[in-house]
Protein backbone atom coordinates (compact mmCIF):
# COMPACT_ATOMS: atom_id res chain seq x y z
CA UNK A 1 0.00 0.00 0.00
CA UNK A 2 1.07 3.89 -0.09
CA UNK A 3 3.59 5.32 1.84
CA UNK A 4 1.89 7.34 4.53
CA UNK A 5 0.76 10.77 2.79
CA UNK A 6 -3.09 13.08 2.87
CA UNK A 7 -6.20 11.19 2.34
CA UNK A 8 -9.44 12.51 1.55
CA UNK A 9 -12.52 10.41 2.30
CA UNK A 10 -15.53 10.62 0.32
CA UNK A 11 -19.30 10.06 1.48
CA UNK A 12 -19.32 6.65 -1.19
CA UNK A 13 -19.91 3.67 0.24
CA UNK A 14 -16.56 2.38 2.10
CA UNK A 15 -15.49 -1.07 3.35
CA UNK A 16 -12.73 -0.56 5.75
CA UNK A 17 -10.31 -3.32 4.95
CA UNK A 18 -7.16 -4.01 6.56
CA UNK A 19 -4.81 -1.93 4.22
CA UNK A 20 -7.58 0.77 3.41
CA UNK A 21 -7.76 1.51 7.42
CA UNK A 22 -3.29 1.29 7.98
CA UNK A 23 -3.75 3.47 5.21
CA UNK A 24 -6.11 6.28 6.90
CA UNK A 25 -4.52 5.42 10.37
CA UNK A 26 -0.59 6.29 9.05
CA UNK A 27 -2.03 9.39 7.04
CA UNK A 28 -0.27 12.67 7.49
CA UNK A 29 -3.58 14.74 6.96
CA UNK A 30 -7.24 13.16 7.48
CA UNK A 31 -9.86 15.36 5.40
CA UNK A 32 -13.36 14.61 5.03
CA UNK A 33 -15.76 15.81 2.31
CA UNK A 34 -19.26 15.87 3.80
CA UNK A 35 -20.65 12.72 4.79
CA UNK A 36 -17.35 11.18 4.29
CA UNK A 37 -16.72 11.77 8.43
CA UNK A 38 -18.97 9.29 8.73
CA UNK A 39 -16.68 6.29 7.39
CA UNK A 40 -13.81 8.05 9.55
CA UNK A 41 -15.82 7.89 12.66
CA UNK A 42 -16.97 3.92 12.14
CA UNK A 43 -13.15 3.65 11.86
CA UNK A 44 -12.78 5.87 15.41
CA UNK A 45 -10.61 8.37 13.27
CA UNK A 46 -11.14 12.00 13.59
CA UNK A 47 -10.35 13.96 10.42
CA UNK A 48 -8.63 16.87 10.84
CA UNK A 49 -11.32 19.02 8.61
CA UNK A 50 -14.48 18.05 6.95
CA UNK A 51 -14.86 20.31 4.02
CA UNK A 52 -18.45 20.80 1.82
CA UNK A 53 -22.18 21.73 2.43
CA UNK A 54 -21.94 19.78 5.78
CA UNK A 55 -25.89 17.71 4.77
CA UNK A 56 -24.49 14.60 4.72
CA UNK A 57 -22.67 14.38 8.11
CA UNK A 58 -24.15 12.75 11.23
CA UNK A 59 -25.41 14.76 14.00
CA UNK A 60 -23.76 12.45 16.38
CA UNK A 61 -20.33 12.09 13.93
CA UNK A 62 -20.98 15.92 13.47
CA UNK A 63 -20.77 16.59 17.43
CA UNK A 64 -17.80 14.12 18.46
CA UNK A 65 -15.79 15.78 15.52
CA UNK A 66 -16.30 19.33 16.71
CA UNK A 67 -17.39 22.20 14.96
CA UNK A 68 -13.95 23.61 15.25
CA UNK A 69 -12.80 20.98 12.48
CA UNK A 70 -16.29 21.43 9.89
CA UNK A 71 -15.61 23.79 7.33
CA UNK A 72 -18.75 25.06 5.81
CA UNK A 73 -18.14 26.04 1.98
CA UNK A 74 -22.03 25.64 0.78
CA UNK A 75 -21.55 26.77 -3.18
CA UNK A 76 -24.01 24.58 -5.21
CA UNK A 77 -22.27 24.90 -8.40
CA UNK A 78 -19.53 22.42 -6.84
CA UNK A 79 -19.39 19.16 -5.27
CA UNK A 80 -17.85 18.58 -2.22
CA UNK A 81 -15.07 16.93 -3.74
CA UNK A 82 -14.05 19.86 -5.83
CA UNK A 83 -14.19 22.08 -2.28
CA UNK A 84 -12.16 19.58 -0.49
CA UNK A 85 -9.59 19.43 -3.31
CA UNK A 86 -9.25 22.95 -2.91
CA UNK A 87 -8.70 22.45 0.53
CA UNK A 88 -6.14 19.78 0.14
CA UNK A 89 -4.14 21.70 -2.69
CA UNK A 90 -4.67 25.20 -1.99
CA UNK A 91 -5.77 25.84 1.13
CA UNK A 92 -3.65 23.12 3.06
CA UNK A 93 -0.60 23.15 0.53
CA UNK A 94 -0.50 18.79 -0.07
CA UNK A 95 1.54 18.06 -3.01
CA UNK A 96 -0.15 14.64 -3.18
CA UNK A 97 -3.46 13.40 -2.28
CA UNK A 98 -5.20 9.68 -2.33
CA UNK A 99 -9.15 9.69 -2.16
CA UNK A 100 -11.02 6.56 -0.88
CA UNK A 101 -14.77 6.60 -0.71
CA UNK A 102 -15.04 8.07 -4.79
CA UNK A 103 -16.36 5.04 -6.27
CA UNK A 104 -18.71 2.93 -4.03
CA UNK A 105 -22.59 3.59 -3.62
CA UNK A 106 -24.32 5.71 -6.27
CA UNK A 107 -23.12 5.70 -10.06
CA UNK A 108 -24.20 8.99 -10.93
CA UNK A 109 -21.57 10.10 -7.66
CA UNK A 110 -18.99 8.06 -8.89
CA UNK A 111 -19.00 8.96 -12.47
CA UNK A 112 -18.80 12.77 -11.58
CA UNK A 113 -15.84 11.84 -8.93
CA UNK A 114 -14.17 10.28 -12.26
CA UNK A 115 -14.69 13.16 -14.51
CA UNK A 116 -13.17 15.25 -11.59
CA UNK A 117 -10.79 13.20 -11.30
CA UNK A 118 -9.81 13.40 -14.88
CA UNK A 119 -10.77 17.46 -15.24
CA UNK A 120 -7.42 17.51 -12.00
CA UNK A 121 -5.24 15.52 -14.51
CA UNK A 122 -2.25 15.03 -11.36
CA UNK A 123 -1.06 11.85 -12.03
CA UNK A 124 0.23 9.93 -9.05
CA UNK A 125 0.00 12.73 -7.01
CA UNK A 126 -3.85 12.50 -7.00
CA UNK A 127 -5.16 8.71 -6.30
CA UNK A 128 -8.84 7.09 -5.97
CA UNK A 129 -8.36 3.97 -4.54
CA UNK A 130 -10.52 0.95 -3.31
CA UNK A 131 -10.04 -2.35 -1.95
CA UNK A 132 -9.66 -3.73 -5.47
CA UNK A 133 -8.21 -0.51 -7.76
CA UNK A 134 -5.90 2.39 -7.79
CA UNK A 135 -7.52 4.88 -10.03
CA UNK A 136 -5.58 8.26 -11.44
CA UNK A 137 -5.59 10.90 -14.78
CA UNK A 138 -2.92 12.21 -16.72
CA UNK A 139 -2.39 14.75 -18.85
CA UNK A 140 1.39 14.19 -19.70
CA UNK A 141 3.84 11.02 -20.09
CA UNK A 142 3.92 8.59 -17.24
CA UNK A 143 5.98 5.89 -16.20
CA UNK A 144 3.79 3.63 -13.37
CA UNK A 145 4.75 0.65 -11.61
CA UNK A 146 3.16 -1.94 -12.12
CA UNK A 147 3.46 -6.10 -11.71
CA UNK A 148 3.55 -8.52 -14.64
CA UNK A 149 0.52 -10.00 -15.29
CA UNK A 150 -1.42 -7.49 -13.12
CA UNK A 151 -5.06 -6.41 -15.31
CA UNK A 152 -5.05 -2.19 -16.50
CA UNK A 153 -7.81 -0.47 -18.29
CA UNK A 154 -7.47 2.96 -20.11
CA UNK A 155 -10.16 5.65 -21.54
CA UNK A 156 -11.16 8.90 -21.86
CA UNK A 157 -13.67 11.26 -22.07
CA UNK A 158 -12.79 13.56 -24.87
CA UNK A 159 -12.76 11.89 -28.57
CA UNK A 160 -10.16 14.01 -29.58
CA UNK A 161 -7.38 12.77 -27.03
CA UNK A 162 -4.80 10.25 -28.14
CA UNK A 163 -3.22 7.32 -26.49
CA UNK A 164 0.05 5.49 -26.40
CA UNK A 165 0.57 2.95 -24.05
CA UNK A 166 3.59 0.53 -23.69
CA UNK A 167 4.76 -1.77 -21.64
CA UNK A 168 1.30 -4.02 -21.66
CA UNK A 169 -0.03 -7.32 -23.74
CA UNK A 170 -2.17 -4.67 -26.32
CA UNK A 171 -0.25 -1.60 -27.04
CA UNK A 172 -1.70 1.28 -28.16
CA UNK A 173 0.51 3.77 -30.13
CA UNK A 174 -1.22 7.30 -30.29
CA UNK A 175 -4.99 6.21 -31.00
CA UNK A 176 -8.23 7.59 -29.64
CA UNK A 177 -9.67 5.28 -26.12
CA UNK A 178 -12.66 7.00 -25.76
CA UNK A 179 -15.40 5.25 -23.36
CA UNK A 180 -17.98 3.49 -24.91
CA UNK A 181 -16.23 3.25 -27.96
CA UNK A 182 -12.26 2.35 -28.33
CA UNK A 183 -11.29 2.14 -24.51
CA UNK A 184 -8.40 -0.22 -23.65
CA UNK A 185 -10.17 -2.57 -21.21
CA UNK A 186 -8.94 -5.42 -19.46
CA UNK A 187 -5.19 -4.99 -20.77
CA UNK A 188 -2.07 -6.83 -19.21
CA UNK A 189 0.73 -5.30 -17.85
CA UNK A 190 4.21 -7.46 -19.59
CA UNK A 191 6.47 -5.94 -17.01
CA UNK A 192 7.38 -3.95 -14.11
CA UNK A 193 6.36 -0.72 -15.72
CA UNK A 194 3.97 0.80 -17.75
CA UNK A 195 4.10 3.74 -20.00
CA UNK A 196 1.01 6.00 -20.54
CA UNK A 197 1.76 8.66 -22.96
CA UNK A 198 -1.34 11.14 -23.90
CA UNK A 199 -2.00 13.91 -26.14
CA UNK A 200 -4.41 16.47 -26.07
CA UNK A 201 -5.88 15.68 -23.07
CA UNK A 202 -6.37 13.69 -19.90
CA UNK A 203 -6.11 9.46 -19.97
CA UNK A 204 -7.86 7.64 -17.02
CA UNK A 205 -5.83 4.91 -15.70
CA UNK A 206 -6.82 2.07 -13.69
CA UNK A 207 -4.81 -0.16 -12.13
CA UNK A 208 -6.39 -3.66 -10.21
CA UNK A 209 -4.85 -4.05 -7.21
CA UNK A 210 -6.47 -7.78 -6.66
Amino acid sequence: MEQPIPILVLNGDLRWTEDLARLAREATLVLAADGGANALTRLGLRPDAVIGDLDSIDTDTRAWIGEDRLIHRPDQDKTDFDKALVFAFEDSGVDRLTVLGALGGRLDHAIGNLGVLAREARGPDLVLITENERVLATATPADLDAISGETWSFWTFDPGVRVTLEGVRWPVKNAPLTVGDHPSISNEATGTHVRVVPTGGPVVVCRLLN
